[in-house]
């Protein structure tokens, strides 16, 4: 009995972001009449994506690299940065394409805000998300290192419940979880200021990942190791499709994965472009087609 070919789709609410679209094209712009130009840290979590961008002239640097620049350019990527490193840039005499995207640059005009009405009564900031990720860092210098970050719900007892709440999210962390954490606090504290700022894309792409991930035999999801929004995303696809498969790129893929017949849904982070998913169609249709003449 022959192998039935694999049907494969692409979900079509999957890869860049709005902010980092807007990030990597301003990164092409410049390049496209320079030969080269610095980026504070990875301009996205994809190592693909970064190697074409190396190719085109993009450098990443670390903040020891930035402090030693001076009279250059450094792109600021989607994540945005704190208040410190705009005051090294203007001392230093760099040139800064800013990229922080809208909604981040939002949030930390609110946290800022926020935070020295907060400080006049005694309160706190909280912000969920992730510890050390470069938005977190961002955040958390808006309040001159004052906030408390809190990773999950599980760490809520690093919150003075005896002091006024504020309370902040990364914009790409799980919605779900930030709501458990906003039952948590407001059992603790009714008066808690709670403040909704998970990016709306981000939200939706939630919603519309579950119903993708159940609509498909198998899930192959595109994302780089060091994506935070991918694995979260990951993992949402893995609660709803135990037969889901994370992959880098495309070498990752064995023939082994699939089934006779298999509906294939190929999806992946914010930070996975539409060519590296269109490379891993591709990749499983070539496979299907192997399997099929085998």
């Amino acid at each position: 009995m022959r192998f039935m070919p694999l049907k494969v789709e692409i979900d079509p609410s999957s890869g860049f972001c709005n902010g980092v679209v807007r990030a990597v094209g301003k990164a092409e712009d410049y390049l496209s009449s320079h030969s080269r130009l610095y980026s504070l840290g990875a301009i996205v979590h994809n190592s693909s994506e970064l190697g074409r961008l190396k190719r085109k002239g993009l450098e990443i640097i670390d903040m020891d690299d930035f402090r030693s620049l001076h009279d250059d350019t450094v792109l600021i990527r989607a994540h945005g940065e704190p208040p410190s490193t705009y005051r090294t840039a203007e001392a230093n005499g760099i040139r800064i394409i800013d990229c922080t995207c809208p909604v981040v640059l939002a949030l930390q005009r609110k946290v800022r805000e926020v935070c020295l009405r907060m400080e006049a009564e005694g309160g706190q900031v909280v912000i969920f998300g992730k510890r050390g990720h470069a938005e977190v860092n961002g955040l958390v210098g808006q309040t001159e290192g004052k906030a408390i970050v809190v990773g999950s719900p599980e760490e809520i007892e690093k919150i003075d419940f005896s002091r006024p709440v504020a309370l902040f999210s990364q914009t790409t962390k799980d919605p779900e979880e930030y709501a458990l954490l906003v039952r948590e606090v407001r059992s603790r504290r009714e008066d808690a200021e709670v403040y909704d700022t998970i990016c709306r894309q981000v939200a939706s792409r939630h919603k519309s990942l579950v119903s993708f991930a159940a609509s498909h035999d198998v899930i192959v999801f595109v994302s780089g190791s060091e994506s935070s929004n991918g694995k979260v995303l990951f993992d949402l696809c893995r609660s709803v499709n135990p037969r889901s498969i994370m992959v880098e790129e495309a070498s990752g893929l064995r023939p082994g994965m699939f089934r006779d017949g298999d509906s294939v849904g190929v999806c992946g982070a914010t930070s996975t472009p539409q060519w590296q998913l269109e490379a891993v169609a591709d990749s499983i249709t070539a496979i299907s087609l192997f399997l099929v003449e085998c």
